[in-house]
């Protein structure tokens, strides 16, 4: 029997426990540069440890998914946060789940528009880049350094997402 998970929009209240939500949020604006500039101020920040790490910024191209999509796996990064934040705009999914004893318990799906991108918080269980439509960039902001910064976990029965809704 097939395990579907329900598709959710994505909000800065239901990612709240995995991270936050970077998106142009009129609350954090001010105004710079002469008045000709909008900065949308502090929307994530990036978060790494142990010895010799640094953050840097990457892009990363992920190619569509084929749906309905089997969920497999899970994965996460102990030494520092990750963001993904669309160069381009298409709507892309963003799962997640919360930690069960050391190993990623059921998977929450959110759509994420291409005006929003998420900053997983350090060692949360996330599934990689996941475009839906087409070929899509995104700004990638995560650590480098020595130590084992990725841990995988893959799930004894897949889950399934449904997409397109």
């Amino acid at each position: 029997m097939a395990r579907i998970l329900t598709i959710e929009p994505l909000t800065q209240a239901a990612f709240a426990p995995f991270g936050t939500v970077i998106e142009a949020d009129p609350a954090c604006m001010r105004l710079i540069n002469g008045g000709t500039t909008e900065r949308f101020h502090a929307l994530g920040a990036a978060d790494v440890i142990g010895e010799g790490g640094r953050v840097i910024i990457n892009i990363f191209r992920g190619q569509p998914r084929r749906f309905p999509y089997s969920l497999d796996m899970m994965e996460r990064h102990p030494l520092g946060s990750q963001s993904f934040s669309p160069i381009g705009g298409g709507a892309w999914l963003a799962i997640v789940a919360s930690d069960e004893a050391g190993k990623p318990g059921l998977p929450r799906v959110f759509l994420a528009t291409g005006a929003q991108g998420v900053n997983y918080g350090r060692n949360v269980w996330h599934h990689p880049l996941m475009s839906v439509d087409a070929v899509s960039d995104f700004l990638v902001v995560d650590r480098e350094g020595p130590g084992n910064n990725l841990e995988e976990v893959f799930y004894d029965e897949p889950f399934v997402i449904p997409y397109p809704l």
